[in-house]
């Protein structure tokens, strides 16, 4: 009774004129920014945050949050129409979701993106209700040890990304852990890799290798293979939008998954929506009957990943707002926007500042509506871009993909490095290297090497401490299963031909 009359004076301040016409607003700033590839929600929120000083702490963080999920929804619809993914998030979406979209199938593609993000939004919401004290104290007794073996376990994962061999898709994560190499120690403070280059001083930005390795590369794709490339755009009607019966059936365990985990990352502080995309992604793959369909267009692959990413956004505010952590970049600025109104989150927030935190939270559900309501109408209108000519439509990707990654540090090296990895992007997918990996590898890699010698420090070094604690050791193992499954029949096909030639005369 006590969290339904918390939820009620949430609403009571959520539905007042001035919350809902900024949470509007974020919601629709949000989809936008999320449609234009290369514009993400960190720039958005941090051109925004300066309005914010000018309204009350929680009609501000309403529109900042709005914005932020509601770039997850966005997100998806350049990743879906032209291979070229919004957001970071949105990076998985391309896998499938642009092949379903070379069926003839975008508006399919985009109704269930949209109803995926709506229902593992509001999931997550139900979550963050009724089980913030329980995330949070679980949280809690995360350390470096159990970081550690949860982000391996996500490396590992990654692999089975490839729609090929999972030798590959290993490799592109080692690629991704290259890459995370250059830059300050966090440990030391001294440049390693950096070659003389002030710009790699804070390493790369995940920007410019995102929008080079999956926008510039399938523009380049396109210029070289057009036919293979072109999407056909058809006239949409609601029943042209629909899925299937048989597809409705197939994406309603994948999306329970997917907001599940998402919910249990996002809520971990130190992570972020990428990894639970790309987690949920794997897991479906696996649990499918049919995995071969994986990159080829199945909805699974489409509804999993979305109900994952949004679900991870809404349940990033738990450690945000209750220890104080952000869970990524955007978090960390929303987090500097209630310290600039006086206001610190920590674990006393919840009781210090009950109308903002179910305010909050009442405006989750308000804003997953209204997304609901403006994205589906324009699932129509989004197919439409579909008719513009090529030599209009790429020029035009190309110089929003340079503008945004040129904003988000004024960097014109940054400019320069998503050419670069367009070039590489390129040369992959014509050897069949999975690009997917990378990021992940790349994302994961200054954490991962954090905790790992944060663990090593408090073990003296004994790797033992990995297997040790509980958590920890169901993780490893976790780990270390997935690598067998993955190449158990690489081990099988040897002991075949071993025995073959142990019986050869």
């Amino acid at each position: 009774m006590e969290t339904l009359s918390n939820l009620a004076l949430g609403f009571e301040a959520a539905l007042s004129p001035a919350a809902l016409l900024f949470c509007f607003l974020g919601v629709t700033i949000g989809t936008f920014v999320g449609v234009l590839p290369g514009v993400g929600a960190l720039a958005a929120i941090s051109m925004l945050l300066p309005l914010t000083y000018y309204l009350e702490p929680m009609v501000g963080l309403i529109m900042l949050a709005g914005i932020f999920y509601g770039a997850q929804y966005g997100g998806s619809t350049a990743a879906i129409l032209l291979n070229i993914p919004g957001t970071a998030t949105a990076a998985i979406t391309c896998l499938d979701g642009n092949p379903l979209a070379k069926q003839g199938r975008a508006g399919v593609a985009l109704l269930i993106t949209s109803t995926a993000s709506f229902i593992g939004g509001c999931l997550a919401v139900v979550l963050m209700m009724f089980f913030t004290p329980l995330l949070a104290s679980l949280a809690l007794n995360f350390s470096s040890v159990e970081y550690f073996a949860a982000m391996l376990l996500g490396l590992v994962a990654a692999s089975t990304l490839s729609v090929g061999s999972p030798v590959k898709g290993l490799a592109m994560v080692l690629v991704g852990l290259a890459l995370a190499i250059p830059g300050t120690d966090v440990n030391s403070g001294l440049m390693r890799f950096t070659f003389g280059r002030f710009e790699l001083a804070d390493g790369f930005d995940l920007v410019p290798i995102a929008m080079g390795m999956f926008g510039i590369s399938e523009i380049m794709s396109t210029l070289v293979n057009r036919d293979g490339a072109a999407v056909r755009a058809r006239d949409i009607t609601l029943r042209s939008m629909l899925p299937t019966r048989e597809e409705w059936r197939r994406i309603g365990m994948p999306i329970l998954r997917g907001t599940g985990i998402g919910s249990i990352i996002g809520a971990l502080p130190g992570s972020g929506p990428s990894i639970a995309t790309f987690i949920s992604y794997a897991v479906e793959k696996r649990l499918s009957s049919a995995p071969q369909r994986f990159g080829q267009g199945a909805v699974e692959g489409i509804a999993a990943p979305e109900a994952s990413n949004n679900a991870s956004v809404q349940a990033a505010f738990i450690p945000t707002l209750s220890l104080g952590i952000p869970g990524d970049s955007v978090m960390a600025i929303l987090l500097g926007a209630l310290m600039i109104h006086g206001i610190i989150p920590g674990p006393g927030f919840v009781a210090e500042q009950p109308t903002m935190f179910w305010g909050l939270v009442a405006s989750f559900w308000i804003g997953n509506v209204l997304l609901l309501i403006l994205n589906v109408p324009l699932v129509g209108l989004w197919v439409r871009i579909l008719t513009i000519p090529y030599r209009m439509l790429y020029p035009s990707m190309l110089f929003l993909i340079c503008v945004g990654v040129y904003s988000v540090r004024s960097s014109v090296f940054d400019v320069y490095t998503a050419l670069a990895f367009g070039v590489l992007g390129f040369f992959m997918n014509v050897l069949r290297y999975p690009t997917a990996p990378v990021l992940l590898g790349f994302i994961l890699g200054p954490l991962i090497e954090e905790h790992l010698k944060r663990s090593l420090l408090v073990s003296r070094g004994d790797f033992a401490v990995f297997i040790d604690r509980p958590i920890s050791a169901v993780l490893m193992g976790a780990t270390a299963a997935l690598i067998l499954v993955s190449f158990w029949p690489y081990l099988a096909s040897a002991a075949r031909r071993m025995r073959r030639i142990g019986q050869t005369p």
